[in-house]
């Protein structure tokens, strides 16, 4: 959630970088100031009547020691008339406050400058690409391979749960165990502390890191108690640091997280969400950093560059996109996608994005930090990546590397699959 502050000082900077979103902030800016202006003026008017309760408080008892009954009957008699308009003051305050904070709510992150004008996914701008195009003959598809090799069933989930909750079998669970702990280890080594979060939050949960109430129709929602299902573990990890004042000495904070991935993905359909492709139920670790403001962009960087060993890594073909406006998310500020090529399918493949939210979200989780030594307290900025999602990996993976005697497991998963082909 953007600032009071900084949309009063730089409302049209606001308004303009905006636009590269494809959003049109002008009319609830111009709402925003207006509600905060009000709000403002509220808030005075009840603290001018306060202290003018509190001064006739005092001046009652003095009166009454005095003797002068019939003026302190009066002096309470006007305190009370107070009371009365402060107690509507601050109805209304409370009311205007509520518009006021959902007015603010819609307004989207302002994007980087490095985000480039766009309308869709086609106006996004490659910045690197590495590794080597499979060049296979009669590739199969990997939602056939999975059938052939026996590896994920898909009926058997559709009849325990529903379409999009795949069953993972034999190899192709011990595949998905192997890039899990592969992925986990790999966080790890980079200095990342694992933790293991619940995979249901609460709705300040969701509120902090931005899914409401953008996304509520996204998630899985338990009525009865009033928790959501997560859409990615970057929700109850940052949330680990909500209502959170830390120490700039403490910064960044790196944490990783497996979870599973619950998301709705209402009106998702046809050929490009096939098999593995798009599903409501899937595996990812995650990785989130809380850094300091002043070198968030170079941890950004620090981020990419560490999707970029695991790819590289897994032997997969990989492209790095720096979204444009159209295609960033309503909360990130620079985000870049990663893809890897997909052979059977003849097309890229999203399997990451990484994402530098700056402190859109530190601000709803009230985030906070001190210089050592200071008292004044500061937002700080929320980071996050996925490292990786394992759907599209898998069926990369799967496609990439069919061969006639199987299909072969690339050497770094061997140690933790303890096979090297699937017959």
């Amino acid at each position: 959630m953007l600032t009071l502050k900084f949309i009063q000082e730089q409302k049209d900077e606001v308004i303009k970088r905006l636009k590269v979103k494809r959003f049109d902030a002008t009319e609830i800016i111009e709402e925003i100031i207006r509600l905060d202006n009000e709000r403002k003026s509220t808030q005075a008017q009840v603290e001018t009547l306060q202290a003018e309760m509190n001064s006739l408080s005092k001046e009652i008892g003095q009166l009454f020691k005095s003797g002068q009954v019939e003026e302190a009957n009066k002096a309470k008699a006007k305190t009370g008339e107070l009371k009365d308009s402060i107690k509507e003051l601050d109805n209304k305050l409370s009311e205007t406050t509520t518009q006021l904070n959902n007015q603010l709510v819609q307004l989207p992150n302002v994007p980087n400058e490095l985000v480039p004008e766009g309308k869709g996914e086609e106006d996004n701008v490659e910045v690197k690409n590495g590794g080597k195009i499979p060049e296979l003959h009669n590739a199969v598809p990997h939602w056939d391979l999975i059938k052939q090799y026996d590896l994920i069933d898909f009926e058997l989930g559709t009849k325990i749960t529903g379409a999009g909750f795949p069953v993972y079998k034999g190899k192709g669970a011990r595949l998905q165990r192997a890039l899990i702990n592969f992925f986990l280890d790999e966080a790890v080594k980079a200095g990342y502390m694992e933790v293991l979060p619940p995979l249901v939050v609460n709705e300040d949960s969701g509120f902090g890191t931005g899914q409401l109430p953008d996304k509520e129709g996204q998630m899985y929602h338990v009525t009865a108690d009033n928790l959501y299902l997560i859409p990615t573990a970057e929700v109850p990890v940052t949330n680990l640091y909500r209502d959170v004042i830390l120490k700039a000495s403490e910064m960044p904070i790196k944490n990783c997280a497996y979870s599973a991935c619950f998301r709705r993905e209402a009106g998702s359909w046809g050929a490009h969400v096939r098999g593995l492709n798009r599903l409501h139920q899937f595996d990812k670790v995650e990785i989130v950093q809380v850094a300091h403001p002043s070198n968030s962009y170079e941890v950004l960087e620090q981020m990419v560059a560490h999707v970029q060993t695991l790819v590289e890594k897994l032997e997969l073909p990989w492209r790095i996109l720096r979204l444009c406006g159209g295609d960033i998310s309503f909360t990130s500020a620079l985000t870049y996608d990663f893809e890897v090529y997909s052979a059977a399918q003849e097309r890229w493949l999203e399997v990451s994005s990484v994402s530098n939210f700056e402190s859109y979200q530190a601000n709803r989780l009230k985030l906070r930090y001190k210089e050592d030594g200071e008292k004044k307290t500061q937002l700080a900025h929320t980071l996050n990546g996925s490292a990786l999602a394992l759907p599209r990996i898998m069926a990369a993976l799967l496609e990439n590397n069919q061969t006639e005697e199987g299909i072969r497991i690339p050497e770094v998963l061997v140690p933790y699959t303890g096979f090297d082909i699937i017959k």
